[in-house]
Formats: C-alpha cells, sequence, structure tokens
C-alpha cells in the first residue's frame, strides 16, 4: 500500500493541506507576489499555469512518488505557497523535500522552518523514514544556507543533473537528514522557530 496518502500537518504557524485544484486560484495569488515565475531558481508558475502546475503534482502523487502540499499561513488564512514531498523509495523508505516556494513577504520569515519541522516530523515520526533529501541548484547559495540552517550535511553535488526552466543544464547540491538526526534537529528547529516567529518578516529570497 502507498504510505504516501494525502494528510493534513499543522502547528500553531502553518497548515499543509493536500494539493488539490482547488488551490489553484490562490497559488495563482501567491506565485504573483514577488512575480516568483521570474526568478530563475524557482519552480513557481507563471500566470495561467498554475492549473498545469497542480495537475503535474496530483500525477506524481497518483503515481505514488510525490505527496504535494499547499501552504496556509495560519495568521493570515491565507494560501502562501507550496511544497512537497518527492522522490519516494518505499522500500527504504526514504523521499526529498522540495519545489518549495511562498509568497515574497514570507520569505525569510518562520514559515519556512515551521513547514520544514512538520514535513520532517511526519517523514521520521509516521512514515519512519531512515533519511531525508535536500535538492538545491548550484548557483541558490540562498537555497543552501536555508537547507544548512536546518541542519542538513551536504553530501556533495550532482553535476548536469536538470535542466532549468530556461534550458540550460544545472548542478545539483544534495543535502540530507538520518533518521538518528532527527531528535537534536527537532530540538534545534523548535528553538529557531521560536526566535523566527518573534522576529518581523524580512521579505529578501529565501
Amino acid at each position: 500500500m502507498n504510505r504516501l496518502a494525502p494528510t493534513r500537518l499543522h502547528d500553531e504557524h502553518v497548515v499543509l493541506e493536500p494539493l488539490s485544484l482547488d488551490h489553484v486560484p490562490a497559488l495563482e495569488a501567491a506565485a504573483a507576489d514577488g512575480e516568483l515565475w521570474n526568478l530563475w531558481f524557482t519552480s513557481a508558475p507563471a500566470p495561467g499555469q498554475a492549473r498545469g502546475y497542480v495537475e503535474k503534482a496530483l500525477q506524481g502523487q497518483a503515481d505514488g512518488l510525490m505527496l504535494p502540499f499547499a501552504v496556509r499561513e495560519t495568521s493570515s488564512g491565507e494560501i502562501v505557497g507550496t511544497t512537497r514531498y518527492y522522490d519516494y523509495v518505499a522500500d527504504l523508505p526514504r523521499l526529498a523535500i522540495g519545489y518549495t516556494w511562498y509568497a515574497k513577504r514570507w520569505q525569510k520569515s518562520h514559515l519556512n522552518t515551521a513547514c520544514k519541522r512538520l514535513l520532517l516530523q511526519h517523514a521520521f515520526e509516521t512514515l519512519d523514514c531512515v533519511a531525508v533529501e535536500f535538492h538545491t541548484d548550484h548557483r541558490n547559495l540562498d537555497s543552501q544556507r536555508a537547507i544548512e540552517r536546518l541542519g542538513a550535511q551536504r553530501e556533495g553535488v550532482l553535476r548536469a543533473h536538470k535542466r532549468r526552466p530556461d534550458g540550460s543544464l544545472r548542478d545539483t547540491v544534495c543535502y540530507s537528514i538520518l533518521a538518528g538526526e532527527w531528535p537534536d534537529v527537532q530540538r534545534w528547529l523548535g528553538l529557531r522557530l521560536q526566535r523566527l516567529s518573534q522576529a518581523p518578516a524580512i521579505t529578501a529570497a529565501d
């Protein structure tokens, strides 16, 4: 049985809802905050492309390889972005967290830490994953720093691994957190989230 069943994850900061076509208008609006489709390192859909973006994610879910979420910020009640599990390997199990983007006003806030804590907790404590991976473009230094702040360890670089939306080749930097590392990472994320949630949001790209 596919263990990547749609599920709702939440805490006092954020709700991760199973992605559906009902989220398309809200995701269009979230991506418009900062015109995220113009950023070479993001997967955010361009205007008019959110429906296709969601349909592709749901196909990955139907194939048992992905579990996509819409991100709802609790204080405003708004859908502010999306994230997902992907590259699921059931026999270990192991998966990656990515395809993450947020409306510009929520970047560099507590939101990303809250989302990652929920996703990591579910992966290790419910799905019994042995490891969780993170992948990012080697040119996206902000993303690499954000992943390292989560407590993930850098594994290496896969050269000429994927094509960017503009067709150019990207090298992918790979990180991971092992199940045995999760208790320490969980404590660190709790402390970081407490500090970030008390600070004003910064709107630079995360």
